[in-house]
């Protein structure tokens, strides 16, 4: 196994959205490591203070190549990354292992038409948020004294698909924009693979968010992190499922909360029958009784995010996936 670097540059990032036909930023073998930086706010930069900036991010906002805009999504995405070995039908085991905020500053922002409530907050809005990084908080609003804690976690995590151009907005079975809190340091995702290699890509760092994620954007941070990627043919998955130290999660996205809810129900079923050897009847009522299952975000559209969560303290013995 080795360590590789991956740099975020104008020729190791893409914009909007992810495509089976971009080269890739760089090959690994199963198990390898990557260390790997990722900007974000590529359509802000130029309202930006001097901290939201480096000569490399204004070199990636000024002259990315057009090759790398593969879609009107607002995301910049670090590689993809090619794996040695992985088939369109396995598993690409992500696990995360360090992530945090490479400046000490991120920005929210408004988007007219979007979020929980477009009919009462119809002005665009854009604030940027100074992180202090040393005692992991950022105060918010300024002066007001409310200290939000840093927990930092990449909101899209995802692969390549026969898609040409798929937009970076919504996320789905190849992962993509989950936008889920949950996948800070020391957690697993699993994701299905489609195209030969994986082609997997990571960005869109998030310093601190709320579930559901309401007003379209978190504390959107260039971030980085160490990832460990391994591809695994004795899974086969559907739909992406995670795993922190606490907890078992399932996912489901859907142009409405009750088809999210459904699918992420019925992904745990499907995890409780193959892991655990429950019938889909007893695996259901377990779902009811001890699974929660909560809002990942609502404005991805057309895309709405559920996960649940299973404790992993209930369970008689440790699960391996």
């Amino acid at each position: 196994m080795s360590h590789h670097i991956l740099k975020a540059t104008k020729n190791t990032v893409h914009l909007g959205g992810f495509s089976h036909l971009i080269a890739p930023s760089l090959t690994v073998a199963s198990g390898d490591t990557v260390t790997v930086e990722t900007y974000t706010g590529f359509y802000v930069y130029d309202k930006a203070p001097a901290a939201f900036l480096t000569p490399e991010f204004i070199d990636i906002c000024q002259n990315l190549p057009g090759e790398r805009k593969i879609a009107p999504g607002p995301h910049l995405l670090t590689g993809p990354i090619y794996i040695e070995d992985a088939e369109p039908g396995d598993v690409l085991e992500v696990e995360l292992i360090e992530i945090s905020p490479r400046l000490p500053v991120g920005f929210n922002a408004i988007r007219s038409g979007w979020g929980a409530l477009p009919e009462k907050f119809t002005q665009p809005a854009l604030r940027f948020i100074d992180l202090d990084l040393e005692n992991q908080i950022a105060e918010f609003p300024q002066n007001s004294g409310v200290k939000i804690p840093l927990k930092p976690f990449f909101g899209i995590l995802g692969v390549a698909t026969p898609e040409e151009n798929r937009s970076s907005i919504p996320p789905g079975d190849y992962g993509g924009n989950i936008d889920n809190r949950e996948l800070q340091a020391g957690a697993k995702i699993y994701l299905p693979i489609f195209v030969p290699g994986g082609l997997f890509s990571i960005g869109d760092g998030h310093s601190a968010q709320g579930d559901g994620e309401v007003n379209v954007t978190a504390i959107e941070t260039s971030m980085n992190g160490t990832i460990k990627l391994k591809v695994r043919k004795d899974l086969r998955l559907q739909i992406p499922i995670a795993e922190t130290a606490t907890d078992i999660i399932t996912m489901g996205f859907g142009n409405t909360l009750d088809v999210a809810l459904a699918q992420a129900v019925e992904s745990m079923i499907d995890f409780l029958e193959k892991f655990m050897h429950l019938s889909a009847e007893d695996a259901y009522v377990l779902c009811s009784l001890a699974v929660n299952f909560r809002i990942s975000q609502v404005v991805n559209s057309p895309q709405k995010g559920v996960h649940g969560m299973l404790p992993k303290s209930i369970l008689p013995q440790p699960i391996n996936i």
